[in-house]
């Protein structure tokens, strides 16, 4: 009987363990599609008005599944793409300026 109620104890544990787990996951992926939210600039556009905002992702939802949803997807993951390329690059221009410092200043002896 005991052996029984640690199985079950055991089994409750994983059970609660990869609910945790799928939680988490769930809100990380939330976490992330607000931080793409507010990097488009909709928090600001919008002065965080969420009926604003929920009609527009209804109405970009509405776009997507029309006759054209497959060109729109095109056109918007193109833009997607080219604007995280564009972030990137623009975050890597610092780090170009401070290696090149380094590497003249050991050019240098300093």
């Amino acid at each position: 009987m005991q052996a029984r109620n640690r199985l079950d104890a055991t089994r409750a544990r994983i059970d609660t363990r990869a609910w945790v787990m799928a939680r988490r996951e769930r809100t990380r992926h939330l976490i992330e599609l607000g931080g793409l939210v507010q990097k488009a600039g909709l928090v600001s556009l919008t002065d965080d008005d969420r009926a604003l905002l929920y009609g527009a992702f209804l109405d970009l939802a509405i776009r997507l599944q029309g006759d054209d949803g497959a060109q729109a997807k095109l056109l918007y993951r193109r833009r997607g793409v080219r604007a995280f390329a564009t972030e990137a690059e623009e975050a890597s221009r610092p780090q170009r300026g401070k290696q090149k410092a380094k590497s003249a200043a050991s050019e240098n002896g300093a």
